[in-house]
């Protein structure tokens, strides 16, 4: 009979020893992937990204080639050929709500015309509704502290709740999509209520959605206990909605939706793998590093508009002698664009308008301040492929901030919005047809012999 009596400090001595061993056995040398020209990341070396797909979805354009020469420009973000700038223009300038028609957009390919997007908000509207049972047992009854497992749970959970969930169809995984553009705001905040009644101690307040409401509106009603925002706020929190819903199908979670899809499994499974990847640190939830370092400048900046205090503590944090020791000014600096954000650039506008409004204009100028500095600090401390620049989690952290959401739904809201990508992607994989995605991996490791266990 097999001994199971583990005491604490046994099983702590037995993890350590056998992780110990785990590294050890694990590590590669670097100068191999080198040699084998492994494009780690899926990335050359001086960044541009392997081809690995097509899509007609959405467009990251930060960069010309000019005589075989990359040559940065001005970024742009593009959902189904359209601008960003005009998109946004379009719905501010007649003071509508846009996430649910750039849902629609993402989804079918063209913009709705009114009584399409009536329809389509009729359907999300309808498909907020969830059981009582699914909100009892499965969101209130067995809270996480971390809400992007809430919303995987959740997500995953769902699968239960349809009676046909594998049936791949464009028809169905459609109706799931829509279902889950619908349904993720309201697992992500009852998600977030259940958290601070268990581990907070805080009173339960559930408000059950407005259909009359935009997704935007209802995130906002749900999330307060008196359920009143601005509509300066609402507009925001809609705006961020609009930017974080697509971002080209090489980013870690759509790329992800497209190996899962490729296996042909069900779309709930597929959802699940995405959040679990923007759920990362790498990916998701930069937002959150860019608000822990403000917080940690500004209590070691005596004068936030002194530029030359500012410049000293931004140099500390590069030379990994400030705040985490990682070296990095979280929110400057992205994979592809190098002159521009333009999701950064639409959110500061509207930013300042209600830094304004929510008195936070000393804060706001000084992101300002660090958005100006940190590049050129970085530039002169590391040896870069590309220009740096400010990039969407720059903002949006203080957006969330300003809005009075909790850190805890920073990432989850990430994935509100980018569901509405996610599931265009996974349709764009569907109707494509793509053969199962399966890299190839080179072993290093050296041939061994079998040795018998007595002679170990």
């Amino acid at each position: 009979m097999v001994d199971i009596n583990f005491s604490s400090e046994e099983k702590n001595a037995f993890i350590k020893k056998l992780s110990s061993k785990a590294k050890e056995q694990n590590y590669i040398n670097p100068e191999l992937y080198v040699k084998y020209e492994v494009k780690r990341g899926l990335r050359d070396i001086n960044g541009k990204g392997v081809l690995a797909g097509l899509t007609e979805i959405g467009e990251v354009h930060a960069y010309i080639i000019d005589e075989n020469e990359v040559v940065p420009v001005p970024g742009r973000l593009i959902y189904r050929g359209i601008d960003i700038h005009d998109i946004t223009k379009g719905f501010l300038k007649e003071e509508r709500y846009g996430f649910e028609e750039v849902a629609y957009l993402l989804l079918c390919g063209t913009l709705p015309n009114e009584d399409e997007l009536e329809e389509f908000k009729k359907f999300i509207a309808n498909a907020q509704k969830l059981k009582e049972d699914f909100i009892q047992k499965v969101i209130l009854h067995i809270p996480s502290k971390d809400i992007m497992n809430t919303l995987a749970r959740g997500t995953i959970s769902l699968y239960s709740c349809d009676e046909n969930p594998d049936d791949i169809s464009i028809e169905n995984v459609l109706r799931q999509s829509m279902e889950l553009i619908a349904r993720l705001p309201l697992i992500a905040v009852y998600g977030y209520q259940s958290y601070v009644h268990r581990y907070l101690n805080q009173s339960l307040v559930i408000h059950s959605p407005k259909p009359e409401l935009s997704i935007a509106e209802n995130i906002l009603h749900m999330l307060r206990p008196d359920s009143k925002y601005t509509r300066l706020e609402a507009t925001l929190l809609d705006l961020s909605l609009v930017l974080h819903a697509e971002h080209g199908g090489g980013n870690n979670s759509s790329f992800t939706t497209h190996v899962v899809t490729s296996t042909g499994t069900d779309t709930y499974s597929t959802i699940a793998a995405a959040i679990a990847s923007l759920k990362g640190p790498k990916h998701g939830g930069a937002n959150i590093k860019v608000r822990h370092m403000f917080q940690d400048i500004k209590e070691n900046v005596k004068n936030w508009n002194n530029e030359d205090e500012v410049k000293s503590y931004l140099e500390k944090i590069v030379k990994k002698e400030a705040f985490d020791r990682s070296g990095l000014i979280y929110g400057i600096g992205h994979a592809v664009y190098s002159i521009s954000d333009p999701r950064a650039e639409i959110l500061k506008g509207y930013a300042k308008k209600l830094a304004k409004q929510k008195g936070y204009e000393e804060e706001f100028n000084l992101y300002e301040t660090v958005e100006k500095l940190a590049p050129e600090i970085i530039a002169k401390e590391r040896k870069m492929y590309k220009g740096v620049c400010a990039n969407v989690d720059f903002y949006s952290g203080l957006v969330y901030d300003m809005l009075g959401i909790p850190e805890e739904l920073y990432t989850p809201l990430f994935a509100i919005a980018r569901v509405a990508g996610w599931s265009a992607h996974r349709i764009e994989e569907l109707v494509n047809s793509g053969k199962i995605v399966r890299p190839a991996f080179k072993s290093v490791a050296k041939r061994k012999p079998y040795i018998p266990i007595n002679e170990r």
